[in-house]
């Protein structure tokens, strides 16, 4: 994600970046060390479009 964004590593660590939905969880987040989207908890299809016709993860 840094190299797509065209951040270097050290200016990702020194923001502080951080992915968060609407509710306000992260459900993924970027290692600093490689800048890599990695999840950041079990995500839970069933839990997150419970009320949605069609859901795509």
């Amino acid at each position: 994600v840094a190299k797509d964004l065209g951040i270097d590593l050290t200016a990702l660590r020194q923001r502080g970046v951080r992915i968060i939905d609407r509710s306000g969880t992260q459900y993924f987040a970027l290692q600093e060390q490689t800048g890599h989207l990695v999840t950041a908890q079990r995500i839970d299809r069933e839990q997150l479009c419970r009320l949605a016709e069609k859901c795509v993860l």
